[in-house]
């Protein structure tokens, strides 16, 4: 119910407005014409009931969003950790600001200052500070899926920077046999199984050093990541062959049954900080430059592409949401796509006649 209240102050004649309805917070606003009150009063009173006006974007601060979201999707996403560095820039840039006030100019020029931060490793990228940006636009669609607390996601409207394809950095044959090499003879007995199995189905880092036995299908013959264990939050399943099939089930003969991991490490350590040091002297007796564990996920992918497997099938194997990503390994198969384009030429009935006489 609205009530308006006329006030006589020393600048003259003022109209104050206060809806009160169960269920829903207080709103109040103040006009210097009655007609203004009413009107302000009827729109703002039906928006409340259809579940449409959003004063409430006033009163809540980005703090108070950021810490919602975090309880809300801290155990369950799995990119999480990332997030939480970009979570401490936008609480510092706007974290006493209300929502309301969070405009997509102001956004805007935090992008452009983060293009020019620094940190240990040099200059953000550019992709990078898209990534900052995409956790804010989290943020916001949290605030009006979620909790309703604003209307619509200025993130929405605000540019993201052109990112180049990426880095694509993998193994030559000869690389590839000093690598497992070196892996193979590492006093760390799980460094060698890891590295096969990183390389034989594209798993992602996380995926390898937190995978846990009750995801092993031996009889099957793959592994199985369910939805909230990988970095898209997408499950799919991993194919189990070779020696990485060996590796694992001679593990799985010696486990310890006190702990459900494959690759155990002391609950004092971080997952993959149990095998860094293994792999760094792996790589470095190997004789590797320029070579991060992630790029055995870009081995894989570019093995797989070389050997004229479509786009769609690597972008499965290796949990990709879109094509884009997969798109970077295309220039790897030239002789896939004529391939291919002789196939349609001789569904069509233009082959070349030329090599026909030949």
């Amino acid at each position: 119910m609205a009530t308006i209240t006329k006030r006589q102050g020393k600048h003259g004649t003022t109209y104050k407005v206060q809806i009160r309805l169960k269920g829903y917070p207080a709103e109040t606003a103040t006009f210097d014409r009655l007609s203004d009150a009413r009107t302000w009063a009827a729109q703002t009173e039906t928006a409340i009931k259809a579940g449409k006006h959003f004063g409430v974007a006033k009163r809540r601060t980005l703090h108070e969003l950021a810490e919602k979201y975090e309880q809300a999707v801290a155990d369950s996403l799995k990119s999480f950790e990332a997030r939480r560095g970009h979570l401490a820039y936008w609480r510092q840039a706007f974290g006493s600001s209300a929502l309301a006030d969070v405009s997509p100019a102001l956004i805007a020029e935090h992008r452009d200052r983060l293009t020019k931060r620094t940190t240990e490793r040099g200059t953000v990228s550019l992709a990078t500070v898209n990534r900052y940006i995409a956790t804010l636009s989290a943020l916001f669609t949290f605030a009006v899926k979620e909790l309703q607390w604003v209307e619509a996601n200025p993130v929405e409207r605000v540019r993201k920077f052109g990112e180049s394809p990426g880095r694509v950095r993998y193994l030559s044959d000869q690389e590839r046999a000093a690598l497992l090499t070196a892996c193979r003879e590492s006093r760390n007995p799980y460094l060698y199984p890891a590295v096969v199995l990183a390389l034989s189905t594209g798993a992602r880092q996380a995926e390898i050093t937190t995978l846990r036995w009750q995801q092993v299908d031996f009889a099957r013959r793959t592994i199985v990541l369910r939805e909230g264990e990988t970095k898209n939050g997408a499950g799919r399943v991993l194919p189990l062959t070779g020696e990485a099939l060996d590796l694992l089930r001679d593990l799985a003969k010696v486990r310890d049954i006190r702990d459900d991991r494959v690759f155990p490490v002391a609950s004092t350590t971080r997952a993959f900080n149990s095998i860094k040091g293994a792999w760094d002297g792996a790589v470095k007796r190997a004789g590797i430059s320029d070579f991060r564990w992630h790029d055995l996920r870009h081995t894989a992918a570019s093995y797989l592409t070389m050997a004229g497997i479509g786009s769609m099938e690597v972008a499965k194997v290796l949990g990709h949401k879109t094509l884009q990503m997969t798109a970077r390994y295309s220039h790897l198969s030239p002789e896939r796509t004529v391939e291919l384009g002789d196939v349609l030429t001789k569904r069509l009935g233009l082959t070349s006649k030329k090599d026909s006489a030949a």
